[in-house]
């Protein structure tokens, strides 16, 4: 083969592999089912998603800085092109048409059968912020802001707050639901994750995504995702920083998944430092309660440099941080980045006594993701039962892993096991709340 052949072929590999990146954080969103997690399969799935449920209630929420697309002069999509200015809104999800006995009979007889879709029906934004930076300028030796265009912004917070605390107060549920996806999504697919989610942890917290200008093509698009996600940062801790300081919001979860992870951490790491600098306790400043980190594609040396030294985790109950070491998706991006990923990490990438360390001080738990291969082993989070229940339980009961809630095993390497063939029908019967 002539060096021109084999430029050639290296080039179609390497198109073929940033395609399978790519791929891995995009899927079509189905209505998952943890088995055995709510109900006994005798009544499965009528009681999970009765007919009065099926249009989810309340809305999923969104906070994004993705560019809007317009038709009449009214918003009704968002692209993946970057706005200066986060926008804030509601969505309609339903569950779409499924034919229960066909559903009933794959998930437990291990049939065929139709899984029910989820579908975006309506958008409706609720207040734009103003495009930032603000106008600042230098008086007296220092920069601030312009008073009338700092008046003109809290007033959109104050819109967006007032949003929310309306909706706390009308559901009873202090607690914020907050997911944050990866590269190559788009908009509704974001929406369509959080309300699996969501449903499944029985409906007990305000849903928002935050959705950052995701979704772009080709083989540079991974790239090009990656530079909006450093983009998105300062909307991240401005969103978070405003839910904090709602009096009526309680506790604030997190689930990301892939790129993602940099997107939240990153704001987060700041938020951290900036209460730290105010004297404040992060975690009551911050209210955050869990936060999940699904195939992280975190350089595992910044992970180091940036957020452990900063001692991040000192703001969460605890960190769940789930691993695949197949993960088809963050193997490449090692490989382009000439740099391990942390969601794909084995007890190799850590020093002698640095995961006991990790788990009794900085309550930070490594679950390793088994049998997830292929197109499923970098969006596992959302496809692979085991992992969704898992993630249920942390959210719903709070509990660590290796109990009798969370029945993970632990391996020698103290990396938590956690694979699709585990016995879940040893979890507690957790139903969904279908009171309201």
């Amino acid at each position: 083969m002539g060096q021109d052949q084999r430029r050639h072929v290296g080039l179609k590999l390497c198109r073929w592999l940033l395609v399978l990146v790519l791929a891995g954080c995009s899927a079509a969103i189905e209505l998952s089912q943890p088995p055995n997690l709510y109900l006994d399969g005798r009544n499965y799935p009528e009681q999970l998603v009765p007919i009065a449920l099926r249009v989810v209630d309340p809305p999923i929420f969104f906070m994004t800085d993705r560019e809007p697309v317009y038709e009449n002069g009214v918003v009704t999509d968002y692209g993946t092109g970057r706005s200066n200015a986060m926008a804030f809104g509601a969505t309609e999800v339903r569950f779409g048409a499924v034919d229960w006995p066909d559903l009933v009979a794959r998930t437990h007889l291990g049939q065929g059968g139709r899984i029910s879709r989820l579908e975006v029906q309506e958008l409706r934004e609720i207040v734009r912020f103003p495009d930032i930076p603000l106008e600042a300028e230098r008086k007296d030796g220092r920069f601030e802001v312009l008073r009338t265009a700092q008046a003109d912004y809290d007033r959109h917070a104050k819109t967006f707050q007032n949003a929310i605390r309306e909706e706390v107060r009308r559901t009873g549920n202090g607690r914020i639901l907050i997911f944050v996806h990866g590269v190559r999504n788009e908009f509704d697919a974001s929406l369509q994750t959080l309300a699996n989610i969501w449903h499944f942890t029985g409906r007990r917290s305000v849903p928002i995504v935050f959705s950052w200008p995701a979704g772009n093509n080709g083989v540079l698009g991974y790239f090009r995702d990656r530079e909006s996600g450093d983009f998105s940062v300062y909307h991240a801790k401005e969103f978070l920083r405003l839910l904090a300081e709602i009096p009526e919001v309680e506790d604030i979860d997190i689930v990301t998944h892939s790129r993602g992870t940099s997107v939240m951490t990153q704001a987060l790491r700041e938020l951290v430092i900036h209460h730290r600098a105010k004297g404040r306790a992060p975690k009551a400043a911050m209210k955050t309660g869990t936060l999940i980190l699904a195939a992280p594609d975190l350089d595992t040396g910044i992970v180091r440099q940036r957020l452990l030294s900063e001692r991040v985790s000192e703001a969460f109950e605890q960190i769940n941080i789930y691993v695949n070491p197949d993960d088809v998706a963050l193997r490449l991006s090692s490989i382009l980045t000439n740099a391990p990923r942390i969601g794909a990490a084995t007890d190799k990438d850590f020093e002698e006594g640095e995961l006991r360390y990790l788990r009794k001080q900085a309550l930070i738990h490594f679950i390793r993701v088994e049998k997830s291969i292929g197109s499923e082993s970098h969006s596992y989070f959302r496809a692979n039962p085991a992992v969704l229940s898992d993630i249920v339980l942390a959210l719903r009961t709070r509990a660590f892993p290796g109990g009798e809630l969370r029945p993970l095993e632990e391996d020698p390497d103290l990396i938590w096991r956690l694979h699709p063939d585990y016995p879940l029908d040893r979890l507690p019967d957790l139903k969904v709340d279908v009171g309201r």
